[in-house]
């Protein structure tokens, strides 16, 4: 077994052994993975032979979440924040244009 990955926190660890698990890819944690209170480093270790897949794997998720980051405004495209300045300035240009007449 050779070092995939090492990571901070247990959580973390058991996402990517699932992760790399659900390739068929068998994964062993070191370090502190369980205990009342697990702290420092926890190691992902996977098969030689099948590293290079695993870090391939990590590396498409890596890319992939990089554009999960944007965020969603729906079908317009717009943020909502924009579209309630939007409507003040309309509400403020209708009360202005009524005032005048």
């Amino acid at each position: 077994m050779v070092r995939l990955a090492t990571v901070a926190h247990p959580f973390h660890a058991r996402v990517i052994a699932a992760r790399v698990g659900a390739e068929g890819i068998l994964t062993e944690l070191r370090g502190s993975v369980d205990g009342p209170y697990p702290m420092g480093d926890v190691h992902i270790y996977v098969p030689e032979i099948d590293l290079p897949i695993a870090q391939e794997l990590l590396l498409a998720d890596e890319v992939e979440s990089a554009f999960d980051d944007e965020e969603d405004f729906g079908e317009t495209g717009a943020p909502p924040a924009l579209w309630l300045i939007l409507a003040a300035m309309i509400v403020l240009s209708v009360l202005l244009i009524t005032r005048q007449f």
